[in-house]
């Protein structure tokens, strides 16, 4: 809930129409409390929908709206009804590990990297492009540094359940 009481106070919440979030899997911060602090705030919520070539779309998911298990055994809605990545105003990510240069470890697959490549013009992220990509994270998954890949894209910015973390380039 921590997490959440950060998140709802930020201009790039509070300004956002068009949210991305996911479900929690694998010990990953749950945004269920930040996903009904957006519902009553009347934001559109989008989930990650797994796409062929590692990407993602993502669907509108309203209320009691069904889910289906994907080939990766994660919850994705049975309804698509699509919003184009560029978009969206704000993608609320999971990570395993992340440092302060925007640097995220995920789960190993690279579709958020692929989905929001568009976000690094001449490999250098924008912070004025839409969408914000913000990470979910308890603190103690912070380190000091990850090994970057041309193809990462860094995350504008982290929430744990110590505060917001503006990444710095």
């Amino acid at each position: 809930m921590r997490v959440a009481a950060v998140v709802s106070l930020r201009p790039e919440f509070i300004n956002a129409t068009y949210v991305a979030m996911y479900l929690a899997a694998d010990g990953e911060l749950d945004p269920a409390p930040l996903i009904a602090l957006a519902r009553a705030a009347g934001k559109r919520i989008y989930l990650p929908v797994l796409q062929p070539g590692k990407r993602l779309r993502f669907s509108e998911w309203r209320p009691q709206g069904l889910l289906h298990c994907n080939r990766l055994g994660l919850f994705e809605p049975a309804i698509k009804n699509y919003r184009a990545p560029h978009r969206l105003d704000l993608v609320l990510m999971p990570l395993v590990g992340f440092d302060c240069r925007g640097g995220r470890l995920g789960m190993g697959g690279g579709f958020y990297d692929r989905t929001f490549a568009f976000l690094k013009p001449e490999g250098r992220p924008s912070q004025k492009r839409r969408p914000r990509l913000v990470g979910l994270a308890h603190a103690l998954q912070q380190v000091d540094d990850l090994p970057v890949e041309i193809w990462d894209v860094p995350m504008t910015a982290v929430a744990t359940d110590r505060g917001w973390i503006t990444m710095r380039s």
